[in-house]
């Protein structure tokens, strides 16, 4: 025996659920049976759609807006599952900030937007998550492969989501006595808004792709999902690479 509780009384967050990689995360633990707290910042008719589709098949979902840059809108996601499902058994932080542009030429502001999105609220969430995930519980950061390498434009994004991923490291260590796992998984590119205004650097991406595609964001969210199961009890502490032979 594990000793987890069963998938279907779960609970989880999933930040920036509302499209792209979060929102195919959020179906995926709802498939699961997983009860979710899906999160928004901008689009609040995208994110009730996604809650519509969990309803319709069968599940439970709440749709709360909030910034995860600003502290205390974050602790409030953690407040909502425990409001609405009476605890908290997964975390997946997915929502990023990415500007892009010559570390030379960025701006303090993109600074402060790409290390408060991406590293601030995952060290928020950690914290949170230290005393609020229940035992067995699972911490997902989606990260970035652009962390295993170099590109011109893409210094800052990387920066702050390799700093996210130490801090998931060093977080596995200190819970894993309660049984609860914390994991990074570097997406390469995938096909999302985000991604659609890259031109043809996406020709370039793909080719140097082992699997000869670009990722979708079912094939993310399958690895998160896996992470946040039971059969991923052993694994802890890692950054796992979905990005189809990109970095091979």
């Amino acid at each position: 025996m594990s000793g987890e509780p069963d998938q279907n009384s779960r609970v989880a967050i999933v930040t920036g659920s509302s499209r792209g990689i979060g929102r195919a995360v959020a179906l995926r633990l709802a498939a699961d049976g997983v009860r979710l707290v899906v999160n928004y910042h901008s689009d609040e008719q995208a994110a009730k759609s996604v809650a519509k589709e969990v309803a319709e098949a069968g599940g439970q979902a709440v749709v709360v807006r909030a910034d995860v840059a600003d502290p205390e809108q974050l602790r409030g996601l953690f407040d909502s599952a425990e409001q609405h499902f009476g605890g908290l058994d997964v975390f997946v932080h997915n929502a990023f900030g990415g500007p892009t542009g010559l570390l030379g030429e960025c701006t303090d502001e993109q600074y402060s937007y790409a290390f408060g999105t991406n590293t601030q609220a995952m060290f928020v969430a950690l914290r949170e998550a230290a005393t609020r995930v229940r035992d067995h519980g699972r911490v997902v950061y989606v990260s970035s492969v652009a962390t295993r390498g170099s590109a011109p434009g893409l210094g800052l994004y990387a920066a702050s989501k390799a700093a996210g991923e130490q801090l998931v490291r060093n977080f596995a260590r200190e819970v894993g006595h309660r049984g609860v796992t914390v994991n990074s998984v570097l997406p390469g590119l995938v096909d999302t808004d985000a991604t659609r205004d890259i031109g043809d650097h996406r020709d370039g991406i793909v080719q140097r792709t082992a699997l000869g595609r670009s990722g979708r964001p079912e094939d993310i969210a399958d690895v998160v999902g896996f992470l946040a199961s039971d059969a991923a009890r052993w694994i802890t502490g890692q950054s796992i690479t979905a990005d189809g032979g990109l970095a091979a």
